[in-house]
């Protein structure tokens, strides 16, 4: 079963490959939906500083009735923190939201701030934050470090002076916009990739190439779009707050062909509807 397969970090630490994204997932729904996602057998739980929903993720790990090593929890460091001593204050403020005694993976949420997302350079920053981050893994706080929407010159950044490198970065990356040179780039460095909105947040549903495609292999195009990011080698992280939708989401043991897989490759579809404002989307 999907659910019980893993990615291996560089460091030994192992990921269940797909998660559960809580991104707008109000905090007085948040641990009634991992609850729910954890009875059905998700143990990768995915939160941020930013999603303002960390004290309801965590009451839903510390509530799920499954043991805490059972379960995978990541958090985003807020991507306005670019120094050290801020940094290792909000690592704790994180801990003590959740309500938890270590977090499997913390990442640096982006390599800007998001009103300057792509724009000005914080270079030194994101070292300092990373700094920070290390400290708190030596600590034995957080047992894998990482960092999202990081392009290969934000990576290399790190690379350049870090004594931990990153274990992860979690992209934007779905059919019709995949970042393959990034994810090639983090393969060669034994960077895990996840894949986050691999459903491109719910605006591609209505591409009528790709209901097409769900149709031949009798699946839904959600379904189609998760088992499209998990063949690329990726973590894939849908978000949703409803069981049925978080049973469905697990049920994609098909293999999409390779014919097919070059098709999703070379599709275009970067729609985001009411979403597009959004830094990640917009790409500004």
């Amino acid at each position: 079963m999907l659910l019980n397969e893993s990615y291996t970090l560089s460091n030994g630490v192992r990921v269940p490959r797909l998660g559960l994204g809580t991104w707008f997932i109000d905090d007085d729904k948040a641990a009634q939906a991992v609850r729910d996602a954890v009875a059905i057998g998700y143990r990768n739980i995915d939160t941020a500083q930013a999603y303002g929903n960390e004290r309801g993720v965590g009451e839903g790990v510390r509530t799920s009735g499954v043991a805490r090593d059972e379960l995978f929890v990541s958090t985003k460091l807020a991507a306005e923190i670019k120094n050290h001593d801020d940094a290792a204050a909000a690592i704790d403020g994180s801990l003590a939201a959740l309500g938890l005694d270590h977090i499997d993976l913390m990442l640096i949420h982006s390599p800007q701030p998001w009103d300057d997302f792509r724009g000005g350079d914080y270079a030194e920053g994101n070292r300092e934050a990373w700094r920070a981050l290390e400290d708190a893994h030596r600590a034995g706080k957080l047992r894998a470090i990482g960092v999202s929407n990081f392009e290969q010159k934000d990576l290399e950044n790190i690379l350049d002076s870090c004594s931990v490198a990153p274990h992860v970065n979690q992209v934007l990356a779905h059919t019709g916009n995949t970042p393959f040179d990034l994810i090639a780039y983090c393969e060669s460095r034994n960077i895990l990739v996840e894949a986050y909105s691999p459903i491109a947040h719910g605006a591609i549903l209505n591409n009528p190439d790709l209901q097409a495609m769900a149709e031949r292999y009798a699946v839904t195009v959600p379904q189609l779009c998760i088992r499209y990011t998990l063949q690329l080698g990726t973590v894939s992280l849908p978000k949703t707050a409803n069981p049925e939708h978080m049973r469905s989401n697990a049920e994609v043991d098909f293999v999409i062909s390779d014919q097919d897989m070059s098709t999703l490759r070379t599709m275009r579809a970067q729609e985001y509807g009411e979403h597009s404002a959004f830094p990640v989307y917009s790409g500004k």
